[in-house]
Parts: C-alpha cells; structure tokens; sequence
C-alpha cells in the first residue's frame, strides 16, 4: 500500500504518514525531520510539474498504479528535457504558480481491478482508516529512518 507524506490536519490513516508534532527522543526527532523535509522537497517538485503539465492536476485515485508511475516518469522526464533544451533562454523566471492551471481538465480513468465487488472496497477503504495500522506504520518508519540515518545526524 502507498501512503502519501502529510500535515498533521490529516486524519490517523494507513495512507497518511505525517510529522510528529512534538517529538520526544532522538528517534522521533530524526523522523520528524527527514519526514518535513522529504514532504516539502516532494511538494515543490509536484509544484513545478503541475504548473507545466496539467495531467498532473487531476485526480488520479482511481488510475490504475502503472498509468500513474509512467504518467509522472514522462512529466519528470519531458520537463528535464524543456530545461536542458531552454536553459539558455531564462534566467529562471519560470512561473511556477498555480495560477497558469486548468484544474477542469478530464481524466481518463483506468480501474487497477474494474471487476471487484463493493464489499471488497468498502473492506479496503476501512483497512485504510484503522489508527492502529496508522500509529505501526509510523513506528516502522520512526525506527527505519533512525536504523538508516541515525548514526550520521549527531547534531540532532
């Protein structure tokens, strides 16, 4: 299951991994850290491909996972490429707003399994509100971050 960086207004759900507000130990400070700065870096790069590619404005809950990870790869992709072909052209006064957006384009939605019966989603749907899964997952990540980065960040 994939989960989505987030603010701490978001509800306690599998698919929210979000900050710890005020946290406790070297750990839960780690964490914290590299979850802020990760959230913000992905952010401002989701930022900068809406403003250029409006595919990525719309919602995409129901496209299956493959349509989404080659539909950013060609945004990601094609943008490097506008770059490195115009670089001599600006001297970065790109307009990366989101005034410039047409956020009532249409998508094309592709069901990951069009054929699953409505208990079988509304079962998915509930396994993603449960806080229990919600608080391990973050735990998992908490001692993830800490076994990976723990020993190289000493000035925490």
């Amino acid at each position: 299951m994939g989960y989505y960086l987030a603010y701490g207004i978001y509800p306690k759900w599998a698919t929210f991994v979000k900050t710890i507000s005020m946290p406790q130990g070297e750990k839960k400070r780690l964490f914290a850290q590299h979850q802020e700065s990760t959230r913000k870096d992905v952010e401002q790069t989701f930022g900068v491909l809406q403003s250029r590619f409006a595919i990525i404005c719309g919602l995409a809950r129901a496209w299956h996972m493959k349509t989404l990870k080659y539909t950013i790869y060609a945004c990601i992709i094609l943008h490097n490429m506008i770059v490195e072909d115009e670089r001599h052209t600006y001297g970065g006064n790109f307009d990366y707003s989101y005034d410039n957006v047409d956020n009532n384009n249409s998508t094309i939605e592709t069901f990951s399994d069009p054929h699953l019966n409505l208990a079988t989603r509304l079962q998915r749907r509930a396994s993603i509100c449960e806080k229990q899964v919600h608080r391990q997952l973050q735990g998992d990540l908490v001692e993830y971050v800490w076994g990976r980065f723990g020993h190289e960040d000493d000035e925490i």
